[in-house]
């Protein structure tokens, strides 16, 4: 931490890695595993596995979709913020 209390400046970056890692991988693993264990109780291979891995592909997009587009909106905000603090108001 720096001496205003603030996270370091590599630590929002990394979050967010973390984040749409996380939107990756873990669907598609739990997709793969379910489906899987669908198909040797029902004897279905390979459909239901390849529909779970087919959900969790869909919801993993939804995810990253979402988490990049709030992400996109807070650097706009911040910008418009920055923008209007720094504008000169003639008297």
């Amino acid at each position: 931490m720096n001496e205003k209390g603030n996270a370091p400046w590599w630590q929002p970056s990394m979050l967010l890695f973390a984040r749409l890692s996380g939107w990756i991988g873990g669907p598609v693993i739990l997709g793969v595993f379910l489906g899987k264990w669908l198909d040797r109780k029902y004897g279905t291979e390979p459909w239901l596995f390849l529909a779970t891995v087919g959900v969790a592909f869909l919801v993993s997009m939804f995810g990253i979709v979402r988490d990049a587009m709030k992400e996109m909106k807070k650097i706009e905000e911040k910008e418009n913020h920055k923008s209007q603090s720094t504008k000169i108001y003639p008297r």
